[in-house]
């Protein structure tokens, strides 16, 4: 999230110590790790580090949900020798995380836990009538404005890595905007229309999720150019079907971008713990994430609750019930 370690396992934080709950943000920021710039704006927005938690939170189980059929599976292990590259899954770590955080700080601020941000300011709808009805929009301009400021991407510079890394991080940034929805409510007498609320609303993160997923599968492999016109480098990828001219062809903003082929990720290595030892599907993945290696296959005996039935007023009544499940794993 910070530019240097996308995504990290924060400790885990209980109630915030000290006598007063501004010393108990302060002290929740100072156990995050966070630059010094960034550690300042956390000290000055009461409710960021918790945000920035969950933000971490949501991305990680994202991206492991995303990966779990891969060979690369988005691990922790391995992360920081994995954010020093220019891979493909570094490409899908930037993306996920800065799509994780704008997620976050938008609920956050409509869920009413940041002090410096309210709902969204939808034409005609007042925060007091948005609380009072329950439409409190998704706070997404205030969101991407502060995330910026945030990962202070003023400065791009000449590192091809750095243009790569910022490149990656606004495409997570607008994947969340793609998704942003209007939704209505209505106020009329017996559920008639006559009187509609609207206001904006996030579409949920798996869906975002999965849309990132769909961009790393397409991911274009770039350089640096420069530009005769404008005097700057900039990104550039392989000539697309249709397009004309010498220039070599410019990433779309949608597109996640890399500088390095990836890893087999078969072995393991300082990137990840390999595959062996992994469940697979035989018919869906398994020659692919054991490399080649063959699988073992194992059968063992699962519980289940079945035969639900509801009882009168206030509770469900199961049987358990046993069936036996075959196991595929990777071998050494």
């Amino acid at each position: 999230l910070t530019g240097k370690e996308a995504l990290t396992q924060f400790p885990s934080l209980g109630a915030p110590g000290g006598s007063g709950p501004g010393q108990g943000h302060v002290k929740q920021c100072e156990l995050l790790q966070l630059s010094r710039k960034q550690r300042r704006l956390c000290r000055r927005e009461p409710g960021l580090a918790e945000t920035l938690r969950d933000a971490i939170r949501l991305g990680v189980l994202e991206c492991q949900f995303q990966f779990r059929s891969e060979r690369w599976n988005c691990s922790l292990e391995g992360r920081p020798s994995l954010l020093k590259r220019g891979f493909k899954e570094t490409a899908f770590l930037y993306a996920v995380s800065s799509a994780a955080l704008t997620h976050s700080l938008a609920r956050a601020c409509s869920a009413g836990r940041m002090e410096r941000c309210t709902c969204d300011d939808s034409p005609g709808l007042e925060n007091r009538k948005a609380w009072q009805w329950g439409v409190c929009g998704d706070n997404l301009k205030y969101s991407t404005k502060f995330l910026k400021k945030f990962l202070g991407q003023k400065r791009i510079g000449k590192d091809l890595r750095a243009k790569v890394d910022i490149h990656n991080t606004n495409v997570g940034i607008k994947a969340v905007k793609n998704g942003l929805k209007t939704t209505c409510k209505c106020h009329g007498v017996s559920g008639s229309c006559a009187v509609r609320t609207c206001w904006k609303q996030l579409s949920p993160f798996h869906e975002i999720g999965r849309l990132l997923k769909l961009r790393y599968d397409d991911a274009v492999k770039v350089f640096s150019t420069t530009n005769d016109a404008v005097g700057h480098s900039e990104l550039a990828g392989p000539h697309r079907h249709g397009h004309s001219g010498k220039q070599p062809a410019l990433p779309r903003p949608t597109d996640l971008v890399y500088v390095e082929d990836s890893p087999s990720f078969c072995r393991p290595s300082k990137y990840s713990l390999g595959t062996a030892g992994r469940t697979c599907s035989r018919e869906g993945n398994c020659d692919s994430m054991c490399c080649g290696r063959g699988y073992n296959t194992q059968s063992r005996l699962v519980t289940f609750s079945c035969h639900c039935q509801v009882q009168w007023c206030c509770y469900v009544e199961c049987q358990q019930c046993m069936q036996e499940e075959v196991v595929y794993s990777c071998k050494q």
